[in-house]
């Protein structure tokens, strides 16, 4: 306590001090000010001189500013360190104090208490110590040479599990239903001939289903969500049609790993998991240390119960070149799907050859050496060697012409115990199973490591950090079919409970249709699933595999709608009902999606009709009548959602806006109407509520005259429906924007009939603010420059700038995988015109619009009570096709 006492006392004294300075340096200043006024008055009007001092004040403030946040945050960890120290020192005073203290909460502590002893690698450390050059490694191109003494394994065998395996896209090259149609189920009906028409395939251990996703994930631009929920899909599919559930998982192709991924495999039960692309300076670093395997533990967790046993690939690819060891010109003779004679051939110009007496004694040593070189990767006699490409077994002799070559060879091996090499077929349950008991056995431990495999590259400077933004368009449409999912599927449940409990004994409604709404939001689940695989939401595939992966997506999104809270509008608030046309009249595809779209409305009209209705007895569902329709309609599955405009009298139009989440919301619903005159109630409390109306901008400069957005506050309750009556009200009763129009050195030619529009002050700073910040803006660009946080003062200088990159001179260029610069350094974007800048005040939000020739960039602030408000929020739109690549 006396401590603390004086530590505050000294922090307190400290602060008087630096404020006593910086006051006496205004003074000092200003009285040599007034004495040079005094001798030179001409110098009083030297702008220069003021604009001098004005930013030598604003940086010894900046300083004060600083030296306060050191020294509270020195307090703050001061007193944290003083706490711990006082809880170590009562650890003995009773049993219950030291569990009161241990126990906390499971698995979170401070980052600096996380320890793993000599053990544990942090993937930051690494890749500070690695120079990520290239150097050429010999037959192992990325890699290293390997030596080994033949007298190594006398005391413990070599044990090789080889696990064939088939890599299928669910869309790339081909669509999902092509690739399904020529290759996949041709892969699966040869595996059921070849594996024998045995039900018990999966008991018997002939057959492993590993991760058991609906995809293979990308594990970069996926959310979470949407990770476990394709995760979900493909458990629950798999436990009921075939009883199993994985324990491993296979992640060979994502372009890069995240341990967000693992946490959620541990959480879903399994053990172990392979990975394979990762940096090549990362690989070679990790086999010369020898921890290829290791326990993938979170990075805030300090117990091992998020740990999972990942095994990483250490070579180039995950084909067979690269896979039984590190010389693929030795590999690929092993791969006999390029014998002589058949449809694919090694590059290396050496062919496999099929194995002979002749010919096994050499062969089987030759592949012998490449296993050898291989385990000395690793730390223990137990090695995993995968035997498989993209779409490999399609063909039935694939499976005689690998198996049958490779039993001779493991023969041979069995038949010369002097090898010491036990090789096999396996799965990687096998092989994890009898990796963990060596590793008990011998009392070894796998390494923990910790961090993410971030950014990828395969050779040279090949990063793969072009997929973070290639096709932006779907990575939008992306999140707004996950978002509006979960806020169907939680409004379709919350409809059948409030059903069943009318009805009694858990019936429904006769006519509702519930089985045709769920098998909507299942498929919609199972399209949000297809999209996370790693060639469709990286934006990796084929033009044509996009536009199929889209018309997916339309079929689902529309089962929701396309904003964070969904805004229903009454059947009779939208009048427009499209009309069925004959199928012949209309293209195949857009008929498809057209009536897909319809018919997943259904879930959210149906629903919300439901649990609107004050009788509930007088509910009858009418496909051709829906008793609500959306307030904006996305047309195809490339085209963004436009707002239906709604015509305003005094008679109230009803607005239904529901809130799918678990929490209180205080939110911003926008409309467009056709008047400048609005007014918002609850239709329950009758309590008017804050809005505004802004210009609908047809075009930078031109406002509409015909229509207007109506923005106004609504407070939704968790989990709730909430009705509001929109109105006509009276003529200039409702809150117009005000805006002021800013194009550095040129003025302006915006006009507007229904609002105020002023002209900036030349080279007047822009600023807004609410009650918890203020920002300030450039008067050239309208870009972010400074931001004040009100409650304490703290000035924060912000520079927000666009830059863009040049490209490579190399043959390699940058595209939808790689993002390859040239080699001078970023430059500042600039415009051949400036850009026209549009402030908005109003009293629900305000905002500053800098509209450039390539793009639009936003920075608004709401005046709402709660966290947003305290938080500006920033947009960025684009005069180029998003959809593009």
């Amino acid at each position: 306590m006396k401590r603390g006492q004086l530590l505050s006392v000294l922090v307190g004294g400290v602060f008087c001090l630096a404020v006593l300075s910086l006051y006496r340096m205004l003074e000092l200043m200003q009285g040599a000010e007034l004495q040079r006024s005094r001798e030179r008055p001409e110098v009083s009007e030297d702008l220069s001189r003021l604009q001098q001092k004005i930013d030598r004040l604003e940086r010894l403030l900046n300083n004060n500013n600083h030296l306060v946040a050191t020294l509270r945050d020195s307090l703050l960890h001061r007193k944290a360190s003083w706490e711990r120290e006082n809880r170590e020192q009562q650890v003995n005073v009773s049993s219950d104090s030291v569990h009161s203290q241990a126990d906390g909460l499971p698995g979170c502590r401070l980052a600096e208490e996380i320890k793993d002893g000599t053990n544990g690698v942090q993937l930051l450390d690494v890749y500070d110590l690695l120079p990520f050059d290239n150097p050429d490694g010999g037959a192992w191109k990325q890699g290293f040479e390997i030596s080994y003494h033949d007298n190594e394994w006398d005391q413990q065998s070599l044990e090789v599990f080889l696990v064939p395996h088939s890599h299928n896209d669910p869309g790339w090259l081909k669509t999902f239903d092509s690739y399904y149609q020529d290759q996949t189920r041709h892969i699966l009906d040869n595996m059921l001939i070849k594996l024998s028409e045995d039900s018990s395939l999966l008991k018997a251990g002939q057959l492993e289903l590993v991760t058991g996703g609906w995809v293979m994930a990308d594990e970069a631009n996926s959310h979470y969500f949407a990770l476990l929920d394709q995760l979900m899909e493909g458990h629950l599919w798999m436990q009921r049609h075939l009883g199993v559930q994985p324990s491993s998982g296979w992640a060979i192709d994502p372009f890069g790993h995240s341990p967000s991924m693992t946490y959620l495999l541990k959480g879903a039960g399994l053990q172990n998991m392979v990975i394979q692309r990762v940096h090549y300076a990362v690989k070679k670093h990790f086999a010369r240390q020898q921890t290829l395997e290791f326990l993938w533990r979170q990075s805030w967790d300090s117990s091992p119960r998020s740990d999972i046993t990942c095994h990483m690939m250490p070579f180039y690819s995950y084909d067979v070149p690269h896979t039984c060891g590190p010389n693929p010109a030795v590999c690929c003779q092993f791969d006999f799907h390029r014998l002589p004679g058949r449809r694919v051939v090694c590059p290396w110009r050496i062919s496999p050859q099929p194995i002979t007496e002749q010919n096994i004694k050499e062969r089987a040593l030759l592949l012998l050496d490449q296993y050898r070189q291989k385990s000395h990767l690793f730390r223990s006699p137990v090695l995993l060697v995968p035997l498989g490409d993209d779409f490999r077994f399609v063909e039935s002799s694939e499976w005689d012409v690998q198996f049958q070559n490779y039993q001779k060879l493991f023969d041979y091996f069995d038949q010369h115990p002097e090898l010491h090499v036990k090789a096999r077929f396996g799965t990687l349950s096998e092989y994890f199973r009898t990796l963990q008991d060596h590793l008990s056995t011998a009392g070894t431990n796998l390494p923990t490591l910790r961090g993410d495999f971030f950014t990828y590259a395969d050779r040279d400077d090949h990063y793969w950090s072009g997929y973070f933004t290639s096709r932006p368009f779907y990575k939008r449409l992306d999140r707004i079919l996950e978002a509006t999912l979960r806020a169907t599927e939680v409004l379709f449940s919350l409809m059948l409970a409030e059903m069943r409990h009318f009805h009694g004994n858990g019936q429904l409604a006769a006519d509702f249709p519930a089985v045709d709404h769920f098998l909507h939001l299942t498929a919609a689940r199972r399209n949000l699933g297809l999209f996370q695989h790693h060639d469709a939401v990286t934006g990796t595939a084929r033009d044509p595999v996009v536009v199929d992966y889209g018309t997916s997506f339309s079929v689902s999104v529309t089962v929701s709608v396309v904003t964070p809270w969904l805004s229903l509008a009454l059947a009779c608030f939208v009048s427009f009902v499209p009309p069925c046309s004959p199928l012949e009249d209309q293209d195949q595809e857009q008929t498809r999606l057209f009536h897909s779209i319809l018919n997943l409305r259904q879930v959210l009209q149906s629903s919300a009709h439901w649990l609107l209705l004050s009788d509930k007895s007088q509910y009858h569902h009418d496909q051709s009548k829906p008793f609500l329709l959306m307030d904006d309609v996305i047309a195809a599955h490339d085209a963004l959602p436009q707002k239906t405009p709604l015509t305003l009298s005094d008679k109230p139009r009803l607005l239904v806006v529901f809130n799918p989440s678990a929490q209180l919301r205080s939110s911003v619903i926008s409309v467009v109407v056709d008047t400048l005159d609005a007014r918002v109630v609850d239709a329950e409390t009758g309590r008017p509520m804050a809005a505004q109306i802004s210009a609908v901008w047809e075009e930078p400069s031109r406002a509409s005259s015909e229509a207007f957005q109506l923005d106004f506050v609504a407070e939704l309750p968790p989990l709730s429906l909430v009705i509001y009556h929109v109105t006509k009200a009276s003529v200039g009763s409702a809150h117009r924007v005000q805006y002021t129009i800013s194009r550095h050195g040129d003025p302006s030619a915006v006009k507007s009939k229904h609002f105020q529009v002023s002209e900036a002050e030349v080279d007047a700073p822009l600023s807004l603010s609410n009650k918890h910040i203020q920002i300030w803006s450039s008067s050239e660009s309208g870009l972010l420059q400074k931001l004040c946080l009100l409650q304490s003062g703290l000035v924060h200088k912000v520079q927000v700038q666009f830059l863009w990159y040049g490209t490579t001179t190399k043959q390699d260029k940058s595209g939808a995988y790689l993002f390859l610069p040239g080699p001078e350094e970023a430059q500042l974007y600039s415009s051949s015109e400036p850009p026209l800048i549009r402030v908005t005040r109003g009293p629900v939000f305000s905002d500053i619009t800098s509209r450039f020739k390539h793009f639009t960039h936003r920075v608004r602030l709401y005046h709402l009570e709660g966290k947003r408000e305290s938080c500006p929020e920033f947009s960025l739109s684009g005069c180029p096709d998003f959809r593009l690549p």
